[in-house]
């Protein structure tokens, strides 16, 4: 699914730890906060148009120390780890309930208690993956290779091939099986391609930690030389793969072949027997990147059956080390958490199993959670937020000077056909055929997996449901997906600091508003520009607006790319073009909803500040997050999403009304001319 992200997904996995305060538990008229913005940790001695961020957040950036067991922390990890708590009461409660077999308690408690039990984990070791890995030592020969990756996706434990059931990005009522590049473990191509010392020092500790997995697993001998095999295997994989910012063009990455077409591209894969071992009976397939594909088809065929073993069995291993033993997660944890993201501790292990069970049992979690946890009144309260924002952006819309009505009338219409989901699903998944045991953990798992695999491949041939939801109830996110057409918040993050029922106006629309502002604004990026009102890839403006668009979108990459963090390394302002945009457009529709308001037509001041403060500084403190060098060097290369700081000081800077509610003087260092200002939306 091409869901646009508030938070890049990635990073939700990076989140984890602070003191539960149960006034931020729910967002329901009951909720006893009276305080919704943060004075101490406000910088007054930097000047608000010197660096706004600062200015609103300076001084808790001072202070704040990352938890060990972080990747950073602020306001989306403080928020995440108390909906943590949240899910673990609930599954604690199901796992010592005794609750009937088959129901929702009794799945997702088993689920989570299974996990919880590490002297079973332990005293199995790696019995159970040794079924797999015996797969994988009787392969002879290529054709044995293709058959063992393709039929073991039926079981979750495919690999080399990503692909998914998805709606056709140029017929969005219909399904397609789609491709995607795949084969890496490292975050992406530049991993293995870049000469610095950096890239250099990563891949020795990389083979070090590949070394290291097959040691665990029985095999200390030959842990150096296939480390070797593998990363120059990965590497040549690595060449075919699209960049991050190619990733992000649909038209380059929407190739739809004939099956009997694209076999010709891959002389060594049978597509066809490929295909019917997955269980897809399709003339047609759509591959995002086919240079992967065909590389992966050469590579089959020059390097030895023995190199492929080993790479699966390494993938094997890595993929499952959260479910084998300690010694296991440790190994994992040190490369991939400890060396790319800077994480001094691992996770808790109850942390990490509130996530694996809302991964797998998602729905049923969920609906366990918005019993407790969500109330209707939050939800209507949304649902009046949502709707004020789409008029002012239908007004914002009309008033466009750049835009012709030919293409203006195409906007509304999708604007007006806008697809808006709050708080939860109206239609939850079954998992019927899900075996949950409170002591099989690995077991679990693979009925998970083999669940997921069923209810995806059974969309093959069906009308696309667009009431399907992308994300779980409980999840700290949002996101707008293009081929459906839709906006999205789920129950997780309409929560404080992102929206209090019992806050001002100046606080909701700085704070959720501005997500609101920015989920629908996806629909209008460089993007989701492209996708007309029914989510099909198609161009609707004129060429003339496109230009226009196209001229206005450069300066705001222009604009991004001139920040920099750390050793001075720039933002991308290529790959973050599309949550740039969203987040200057979402800023201002937010404003412009908050200005209809009593309080923000008003001037009346809460605790020294004016309205226009409130909205601005609140909006500053959404974002009020601190990160390890290493994570934001892995953000800075692969995460669409600017580092929070240009998130704040990017819109604002180019809002007029920012600047005559702090007085900005045309001397401040990060002023921009009205003449220069970005402004698309």
């Amino acid at each position: 699914m091409k869901n646009k992200l508030l938070l890049p997904a990635a990073a939700l996995l990076l989140l984890a730890a602070c003191q539960n305060d149960k006034s931020r538990q729910t967002t329901s008229s009951t909720d006893t906060r009276t305080v919704f913005f943060d004075t101490a940790g406000m910088d007054t001695t930097v000047k608000p148009g010197d660096n706004f961020f600062l200015y609103a957040n300076g001084k808790w950036m001072k202070n704040a120390q990352i938890p060990k067991t972080e990747t950073g922390w602020g306001s989306f990890y403080t928020l995440y780890n108390d909906n943590l708590k949240n899910l673990r009461d609930i599954l604690e409660k199901s796992a010592k309930s005794n609750a009937a077999k088959g129901t929702a308690e009794q799945k997702v408690g088993d689920f989570y208690a299974s996990g919880m039990d590490s002297l079973t984990i332990e005293k199995l070791g790696t019995t159970p993956i040794k079924p797999l890995l015996s797969k994988i030592d009787n392969i002879k020969n290529a054709n044995e290779l293709i058959n063992f990756i393709a039929e073991g996706f039926r079981n979750g434990e495919g690999d080399l091939f990503v692909f998914g059931v998805e709606p056709d990005d140029k017929s969005s009522q219909k399904n397609a099986l789609i491709f995607y590049q795949s084969g890496i473990n490292l975050p992406e191509r530049s991993y293995y391609l870049d000469q610095d010392g950096k890239a250099k020092k990563i891949r020795e500790q990389y083979l070090a930690y590949i070394s290291k997995i097959f040691a665990l697993s029985g095999d200390s001998v030959n842990g150096v030389k296939y480390a070797n095999d593998i990363l120059k295997l990965e590497t040549a994989l690595a060449q075919s793969h699209f960049t991050p910012v190619e990733q992000r063009d649909p038209q380059k990455n929407y190739n739809k072949f004939a099956v009997s077409d694209f076999q010709k591209q891959l002389p060594n894969l049978s597509v066809k027997s490929v295909l019917t071992k997955l269980g897809a009976n399709v003339d047609t397939i759509i591959v995002r990147q086919p240079k992967y594909y065909q590389t992966l088809s050469n590579l089959i065929k020059t390097q030895p059956i023995q190199i492929w073993k080993e790479k699966l069995k390494f993938d094997a291993l890595n993929e499952n080390a959260y479910s084998l033993t300690q010694k296991f997660r440790d190994a994992r944890f040190e490369f991939f958490d400890k060396t790319l993201t800077g994480r001094q501790l691992p996770t808790e292990r109850w942390k990490s199993m509130v996530n694996n069970t809302d991964l797998n049992l998602g729905d049923l979690l969920g609906q366990l959670y918005t019993e407790e946890y969500f109330k209707p009144e939050a939800k209507k309260r949304m649902v009046e937020l949502v709707d004020n924002l789409q008029k002012v952006y239908e007004e914002r819309i009309k008033k466009v000077d750049w835009m012709t009505a030919e293409t203006k009338k195409k906007a509304l219409e999708k604007l007006n056909a806008f697809v808006k989901k709050i708080g939860y699903t109206d239609k939850w998944k079954k998992y019927d055929d899900v075996e949950i045991s409170k002591t099989t953990f690995f077991a679990n798992l693979q009925s998970a997996k083999k669940h997921a695999y069923k209810e995806m491949m059974d969309k093959l041939g069906k009308p696309v449901d667009k009431t399907e939801w992308g994300m779980t109830p409980p999840t700290v996110n949002a996101y707008y997906n293009p081929s459906f057409n839709e906006i999205v918040f789920p129950a997780g993050i309409l929560q404080f600091p992102f929206f209090a029922f019992n806050a001002d106006d100046a606080i909701n629309y700085g704070a959720i508003g501005a997500v609101i502002g920015h989920e629908m604004t996806h629909g209008f990026d460089d993007q989701g520009r492209q996708y007309d009102a029914a989510g099909n890839l198609k161009e609707w403006w004129t060429k003339e607006d496109a230009a226009k668009f196209k001229t206005k979108a450069d300066k705001v990459a222009a604009f991004y790319d001139k920040f920099t963090l750390l050793d001075n390394q720039h933002v991308n302002g290529a790959l973050t073009l599309g949550e740039n945009l969203a987040d200057i457009g979402g800023l201002n529709i937010a404003y412009d909803a908050f200005k209809l308001t009593k309080q923000g037509k008003g001037m009346d001041k809460i605790e020294g500040f004016t309205p226009d403060q409130r909205f601005f500084l609140g909006f500053a403190q959404v974002w009020r997050m601190k990160n390890r060098d290493e994570s934001m060097r892995v953000r800075l290369k692969t995460d669409p999403h600017s580092p929070e700081m240009f998130r704040v000081n990017g819109p604002v800077y180019n809002m007029e009304a920012f600047y005559k509610a702090f007085n900005i003087p045309t001397t401040a260092k990060m002023y921009v001319a009205p003449a220069n200002r970005l402004g698309v939306w």
